[in-house]
Formats: C-alpha cells, structure tokens, sequence
C-alpha cells in the first residue's frame, strides 16, 4: 500500500482572517513536497485549482521543480483539468518534470474537474463539458501512447496535429496516466475499457459506498481485455496528529472556512461542527487522528476497494502549515508502517 499526500495550495490567513500571498502558500507546498520525499512518503499529488485560497494552478510548473528537489518520491497530478487545458502542453510539461526526474516517477491524472472556475478563465463553454473531455483525454492517451515524436490527431477541440513533433518524450516512452472521479459509474466504466488505473477522490460519507464502482471499475477492464495496470487509488481528507483530539481540533479551523468559501461559490449552508465531528470516525470520510486509528481506517477501506495507494489533503482553509508538516512526517514514519504489519498480518 502507498501512502502520500495531495493539495491544491492552501493560502495562509493572517490574524484578521484576510489572505496573505499566493506565493507564499506556493512555496509552502513546495516545502511539504520536499519534505514528503525526504520523510519516506511513497507519493504527492498536485491538484489544479484556479482561486486565491487554493492556488496551485500549475501542477505541471510544482512538480517540475519538485522533480529537481526530490530523488525517491513519485509526483502527479491530483487532477489536471483536462477539458478546458491543452493535453499538448500537459504532456510537454509532465514529460519535461520526468526527464528532470530521471525518469519513472512522474504520473499525469487527467479529471474533468470539481468546480468550473476554468471555464471562464480559459474561455470554454461549460455547455461542452463532455465532449471536451472526452477528446482532450483522446489527445492526450494519443500523445501518450506514441513512439516517436511525431504524432497525428484529428478533432473538433483544438486544432489538429498532422504528423507534427511532441517533445520532450518521456523517459521510459511513455507517463502513468489515471483516471479521476469524484464517484461516477461512467467514469469507472470508462476506466476499465481503456485499461487505465482510477483515482477516486472522496470528499463525504462512507468511501466503502464506492466498493460497487471499484467492482464495476474492474469488471469493465476484463471485458475489455486488460489484466495489467488495473490499479485503484483512493484521495480523502485526511490529517495525522500525535492524538485523535488534536488532529480533529487542528483541522476543524480550516474545514470551517473551506465551507464557508464553498457556501459563498454554491450555495451550501452554512458548516455545522456536528456535521464535521460526524465524518472524522470511521466508517466515514476525513481521515482524521492519530496514527493507530488512521492506519486501522485505512486497512478497514482497502477490505472493501482493494486500492494499493491512499492519499490525504490535509491543507485547506489556511490551517497552519506545520500541522501539515507534522502530518506528512507521521504519515510516513507511523502510518505506513502500521498499514503495511497490518496488511501482512490479514
């Protein structure tokens, strides 16, 4: 079982609860990543978000430079919004991070999205949220699954390529490329025909709900004929602290103004403390506490998913950087660990 960690960046908030700088809260990330290597962590995703309090618009740029920084730790994206970004330059990047890596530890996860901030942005209509998607991801298994650099593509999303040069090419000729899902059948289906591993990002409720997608993930891949690279990865919340109080007392600031920020984006009501304290014990979803009960919680999931990767947001809502510090450290030194004897021991 891997464990690691993902994040979208999260801005620190000063004393009056203004926002301090998004280059400080890049930075920051690129610290956490740095230390996630350093500490033994198997893995760290980098999500594209477009807001102030999230600002980690650029995997491709973060895990570039991270590459150059880390020498063990395998880095992706947590997702890259594929539809309304250009897989040609998605893949230009991520190639460039492996080639600095020295190759094999560099991962794309192409999604559709979670919210529809770069559809403004980048100029698309949300109205061909599907059609994007479904040939941006065409292109970018295209460019992936070439052997030379040259390559062709034809479609009604972007211009055309007639036999034009893609460059760099990856390492080891081509990148891991995964699916991501926030729980839709489709996409599992989807997954499995193309032979492709899934990331399934859970953000509420019981994640053993997602059992029968995961059963659907892997039936789709048999009919289809792919017996390698069925892999599933599983994202919550998720923070570690020396106690269970703690954990649950250091990240309920921060869950509190994420929501608050989503209530203002969509409408949500406004958080209740219960409705937090009702998700951070199992069965349920933040995987929030000491390193006994996170390590328990994420065995008790893998008896019902049979997922080979766990990773946790633990950075939103301005929470202190250094409890995310401390988490990623526990992650590695005490969970892992405790996952990996209790695995053995089934």
């Amino acid at each position: 079982m891997e464990i690691g960690a993902y994040s979208f960046g999260d801005t620190q908030l000063n004393p009056d609860g203004s926002s301090r700088s998004t280059a400080e809260a890049t930075k920051n990330l690129f610290d956490a990543i740095v230390h996630a290597d350093r500490v033994g962590l198997d893995y760290f995703g980098v999500g594209e978000h477009h807001t102030v309090s999230m600002p980690a618009s650029s995997p491709g740029t973060i895990i570039a430079a991270a590459a150059a920084a880390t020498t063990q730790i395998t880095l992706g994206s947590a997702a890259s919004i594929i539809g309304t970004d250009d897989p040609v330059r998605v893949f230009q990047q991520f190639a460039t991070a492996d080639a600095i890596s020295g190759g094999g530890r560099i991962e794309i996860t192409a999604g559709r999205g979670s919210s529809v901030e770069t559809f403004p942005l980048f100029g698309y209509d949300l109205n061909d949220y599907d059609e994007l998607y479904a040939q941006k991801l065409d292109l970018l298994l295209t460019l992936n699954n070439n052997t030379t650099e040259n390559v062709t593509w034809s479609g009604t999303a972007r211009p055309s390529l007639p036999d034009l040069a893609v460059v760099p090419r990856p390492v080891q000729g081509s990148l891991p490329i995964w699916i991501a899902t926030g729980g839709s059948a489709p996409s599992s289906a989807r997954a499995g025909r193309l032979g492709l591993p899934l990331a399934y990002a859970i953000i509420g409720g019981q994640p053993h709900r997602f059992a029968p997608l995961a059963q659907l993930y892997r039936q789709s891949a048999a009919a289809a004929g792919h017996t390698e690279n069925i892999k599933v990865s599983v994202a919550t919340f998720g923070l570690v602290a020396p106690t269970k109080k703690e954990a649950v007392e250091r990240m309920y600031p921060g869950w509190v103004n994420l929501n608050v920020e989503m209530g203002r984006l969509r409408g949500w009501p406004a958080p209740q403390k219960g409705a937090y304290l009702a998700q951070v014990d199992a069965p349920n979803a933040y995987f929030v506490g000491d390193p006994d009960d996170v390590a328990e919680r994420i065995v008790a999931l893998h008896g019902h998913l049979g997922h080979m990767r766990h990773f946790f947001q633990g950075d939103h809502g301005g929470l202190p950087h250094e409890y995310l510090m401390e988490s990623i450290t526990l992650l590695a030194t005490e969970v892992k660990p405790r996952v990996e004897r209790l695995l053995a021991a089934k």
